[in-house]
């Protein structure tokens, strides 16, 4: 049987504790924090999250080191820059492997058949399939543009 994601964050989070790893044990408790928070807010609504909103912030706080880490090599803060670089390593440790181009392609065209998607009227209904099978696997930003021009 294969362990949930917030199982699997918090076994790492004891492992770099007893390993005395302190950058990685930071990272993880900023994913442990940012699980927090999403579990307080969907706590109102009764709901509670699960590993497909975990992987979904995850991805969110890749996204977020990457631009951080750019912005400060922009700025000539490499030190900084590879701070954002070792963080983005552990927190892509807890997600699964990015599709390639091919792969990326063949679920783009297989949502678009699920959906019986016709026009960019139907991007919609694609993303949100892309989104419920992929999250964590795809980069959105990249897929939406795909989607646009497949249904033009």
């Amino acid at each position: 049987m294969s362990k949930d994601k917030r199982t699997e964050i918090t076994d790492a989070l004891k492992e770099a504790m007893k390993a005395k790893d302190a950058g990685r044990l930071g990272t993880l408790r900023l994913i442990n924090a940012a699980i927090k928070d999403r579990d307080i807010a969907l706590r109102a609504e009764g709901g509670e999250v699960g590993d497909a909103e975990i992987l979904a912030i995850l991805g969110k706080m890749v996204k977020q080191r990457q631009e951080s880490a750019k912005a400060y090599e922009e700025g000539g803060r490499l030190e900084l820059a590879a701070q954002e670089q070792s963080e983005i390593k552990v927190i892509n440790d807890f997600l699964p492997a990015q599709l390639n181009a091919a792969e990326t392609e063949a679920a783009v065209d297989a949502a678009i058949a699920e959906t019986g998607a016709e026009s960019i009227r139907d991007m919609g209904k694609v993303m949100g399939v892309l989104k419920g099978k992929y999250t964590g696997q795809l980069d959105f930003g990249a897929v939406g543009p795909m989607v646009k021009a497949r249904l033009a």
